[in-house]
């Protein structure tokens, strides 16, 4: 067991480097010591390949993803953490901290940068409060990734590993099923943190689609749809479209006629693909 899980010895580093935590940047770190061996695993990685990782706090699923890959390149933006990772990560020589903002570094780069071809993984625990837009930020700038393992709140894989077209799926849904299949691989619960946080977990893998599911004309005019559907979801797509993409009424619901659907439909009564020919019967090029 590593003794990174041990609270004890956890408590006596943090105090030691002068480590306070903080709620508003989601500071709870693992000490299930079975937590971090299975999420290595099962990030796909071998030893032939490199792993990103974000926000690695002490290093607890760092150390486990150096013994799994090539090299780990883990990214840091609290700059008191930097000195504990240099202390509990100095026997591994296969492991770079980058003490940067992982919404604002370029990871194209890093990638080109730090990894000798093959294939990279990213495998985190992400902090709770940049799960969105961390998640978004990968699929959207298509980074190179073989493979997306993040652990999360349960409440936020129930959303977006969800099925579009069911109650619980949302504008997250739908564009994370246009870049990746999602898939939940296992629960963590609360007191396998120090502290405890007051929601459950759950560890989820993104594979990123080779060639999207939906042939759209225009990404961005797919995704101004998803977003002013679901921003008023509780609206028909008629009104919702309206007020928040400024498409008349009337060509949304020609569009619907033509797709065999009613005037009334909501946006979260449709599918990938129902979104996706909506999207391109409203395009004007």
């Amino acid at each position: 067991m590593s003794r990174l899980t041990d609270p004890k010895y956890l408590k006596e580093i943090l105090f030691r480097h002068g480590i306070v935590l903080t709620k508003a940047r989601g500071q709870n770190f693992l000490v299930n010591p079975s937590v971090c061996p299975q999420m290595a695993d099962m990030c796909g990685a071998t030893e032939n390949d490199g792993v990103i990782e974000i926000g690695p706090g002490v290093g607890v699923l760092t150390e486990q993803l150096a013994k799994i890959s090539k090299k780990t390149v883990a990214i840091e933006l609290d700059s008191g953490l930097i000195p504990v990772l240099g202390e509990t990560l100095k026997d591994y020589d296969n492991v770079k901290v980058i003490h940067e903002d992982a919404l604002k570094i370029d990871l194209k780069q890093l990638i080109e940068d730090e990894f000798d071809g093959g294939d990279v993984y990213l495998c985190a625990n992400l902090p709770y409060y940049i799960t969105t837009p961390i998640i978004m930020k990968l699929l959207e700038d298509k980074i190179p990734l073989s493979a997306i393992t993040v652990m999360v709140q349960k409440e936020f894989a129930d959303r977006i590993c969800a099925k579009v077209g069911s109650r619980q799926s949302g504008a997250v849904t739908a564009a994370v099923a246009y870049y990746a299949e999602c898939e939940r691989l296992f629960r963590v619960s609360p007191g396998s943190f120090f502290p405890p946080p007051k929601v459950e977990s759950e560890v989820i893998r993104l594979i990123p689609h080779k060639n999207p599911p939906v042939d759209v004309k225009n990404e961005k005019h797919f995704f101004s749809v998803i977003k002013a559907g679901f921003a008023q979801r509780r609206k028909t797509l008629t009104n919702a479209l309206l007020s928040g993409a400024n498409i008349p009424k009337e060509t949304t619901a020609k569009a619907l006629e033509e797709m065999g659907l009613s005037s009334g439909a909501r946006i979260e009564e449709l599918s990938l693909s129902q979104i996706g020919e909506l999207s391109n019967l409203l395009y004007a090029e």
